[in-house]
């Protein structure tokens, strides 16, 4: 089963999902979903308890819900309760909410958007850049954005190639890059720009972006040429590719006297932005 999970965002509220090719269908976190309707500041005890009492009554949606592993704050991978749109639906009847109505538009709405990107993926990259407009990014700086996920998808494919696995496999040689270029693991990059749930590569600036597309690039070359047969030594060749980009971190730092690792976020980083135009 091919799999491809993404973040799909309902009023700036985020939700794990993932895309099944073979069944060309998305399967979304129930908990994150019920977060959403509810406002519950804890919707694993309000599924908890919901999920008893569908139980009891036979529901469908409990007996065929399925569990993926899905990727939480923490930056592991943790089997979750995922339910497809029809499913959604049958659960969106069980929760009473005002934002019930508009969920299941936007339920449809992400089903169909999906079909339409496989049928021509350019709607999908057109979205994207739609998207990025909207939360106030520049052209330039989504130019980059878009390329480093052409260049992590060359990578993960060559990961694929050498039968490194998906999660936990891809986390470790995920840190292994970004520590060998920046000097810091994913968590600790995150925490240093004060970030949660927020997608770190969403708050790179241009040149943290091209800098860690350097590595993943340079790391998706050495693997080709060297054809790692084990985890580990796909481990080294992580570190190798993330180290020659951390050279050039270094070389740059050194020519400009600033850390290029910023502890700016995207979005302090569009607040400075605006401030600076509204005192002009």
């Amino acid at each position: 089963m091919n799999k491809e999970t993404a973040i799909k965002l309902f009023e700036q509220k985020q939700i794990r999902s993932v895309w099944d090719d073979e069944q060309e269908k998305w399967y979304f976190s129930i908990v994150d979903v019920i977060g959403v309707l509810t406002g519950s500041p804890n919707p694993n005890n309000y599924w908890k308890v919901l999920k008893h009492r569908l139980s009891k009554e036979g529901s469908e949606l409990v007996t065929n819900c399925n569990q993926l592993k899905l990727q939480s704050t923490d930056g592991k991978f943790y089997k979750t309760d995922v339910g497809d749109t029809e499913q959604l639906f049958r659960l969106i009847q069980s929760i009473p909410s005002p934002k019930a109505e508009p969920f299941k538009l936007w339920l449809a709405k992400v089903a169909r958007e999906r079909i339409d990107e496989i049928e021509d993926p350019e709607i999908g990259i057109d979205r994207l850049m739609e998207t990025y407009l909207k939360k106030g990014y520049s052209k330039e700086w989504i130019n980059q954005r878009l390329q480093s996920i052409e260049v992590r998808k060359e990578l993960t494919d060559e990961w694929d190639e050498r039968g490194v696995k998906k999660g936990q496999e891809y986390a470790i040689l995920t840190d292994e890059i970004t520590k060998a270029w920046s000097g810091f693991t994913v968590k600790q990059y995150k925490n240093h720009k004060d970030l949660k749930k927020e997608s770190l590569r969403d708050n790179m600036t241009n040149l943290e972006l091209v800098l860690n597309m350097l590595a993943e690039a340079t790391t998706t070359e050495i693997s080709k040429e060297k054809k790692p047969e084990t985890f580990e030594d796909s481990k080294k060749i992580a570190n190798q590719g993330g180290t020659i980009a951390g050279n050039t971190r270094k070389e740059i730092e050194e020519k400009t006297g600033k850390k290029v690792v910023s502890k700016l976020s995207a979005k302090k980083l569009l607040e400075a932005k605006n401030k600076l135009l509204k005192n002009k």
